[in-house]
């Protein structure tokens, strides 16, 4: 990906989004020709000449001091996902993005599987950054039971690609976001991704609802919260989740969801699971995965 229209787009949505009033800025009464703050304003709430805050923005970050991308985050109002990324947009900007261990790791050792399969209580799964599905436990497999049957699942291609996901997320629109807002965080993180990019093309081309949103340049930091299903077999799911990056894994996480108590999710993931254990067998692609050496 173009790190310079990367950080010329970041920083002109983040800078639209944001009102005089809610910078501390007082509206000279002009009329203003762009929305949110001008250039002007957001140099002078950072402490940089305009001069240099336009060279900035324009998507030259080679050289920046972090100390002055923070001036520049807390001008912009960013939240802790977005200034990550905007210091992992200079680093890329300046040869510092992480390549020596490309962040595409395909294969997964069976120790990871056989801790996903210890874990009985809830959904476990391992994903990457691309949201490509590469290992679950039994609940895992069933809670995505509709993605797991693409060739090579990944909950991005679910999400804007299948029908099935609008019933699956009673809330699409927030999912839609949240799947897009993760692929942006991880083009940050990893602009040299080929496979990443590629999807993201492959999105954008197919769908006009993922091509809008990436647009927006929405980030996000995906390590907990709550999430709520609507399985075509047990109806609703009430789970909270917890993201663990595997460090022996670059690149891979681990999520695992547990029921809410109190919402009935209980007795349908003992519901789920009995339906699982005849319907909700490892795929061939997710037992090439696992790398039993």
């Amino acid at each position: 990906m173009d790190n310079r229209s990367e950080v010329r787009d970041f920083l002109t949505t983040r800078r639209a989004r944001i009102t005089p009033a809610e910078a501390g800025v007082v509206d000279d009464g002009t009329m203003r020709r762009v929305p949110g703050l001008r250039r002007r304003e957001v140099a002078e709430l950072a402490g940089v000449s305009i001069e240099y805050y336009t060279r900035l923005e324009r998507g030259n970050l080679a050289g920046v001091s972090e100390a002055v991308l923070d001036s520049i985050a807390r001008a912009l109002h960013l939240d802790e996902a977005e200034r990550a990324h905007l210091l992992d947009l200079a680093r890329a900007a300046q040869g510092g993005a992480r390549r020596a261990q490309p962040r595409r790791a395909t294969r997964i050792r069976a120790e990871v599987q056989a801790t996903l399969d210890a874990f009985t209580g809830g959904a476990a799964f391992v994903r990457n950054g691309r949201m490509d599905l590469l290992a679950a436990n039994l609940l895992g497999r069933a809670v995505y039971s509709e993605a797991f049957e693409a060739p090579s699942p990944n909950l991005a291609r679910f999400a804007f690609l299948d029908d099935r996901a609008h019933r699956f997320y009673p809330d699409w629109e927030r999912a839609a976001h949240d799947t897009v807002a993760i692929l942006r965080t991880e083009a940050g993180r990893d602009p040299h991704d080929k496979a990443l990019s590629e999807l993201v093309g492959e999105l954008s081309t197919r769908s006009p609802e993922f091509r809008t949103r990436w647009a927006a340049h929405h980030v996000k930091q995906h390590y907990t919260g709550k999430k709520h299903f609507h399985h075509p077999v047990v109806g609703d799911l009430y789970l909270t989740y917890q993201a663990l990056d595997l460090f022996a894994e670059q690149g891979l996480s681990m999520l695992v969801y547990t029921p809410q108590p109190g919402t009935g999710t209980d007795d349908a993931l003992r519901l789920l699971a009995s339906w699982a254990a005849t319907h909700a067998a490892p795929t061939a692609a997710e037992r090439d995965a696992v790398d039993a050496g």
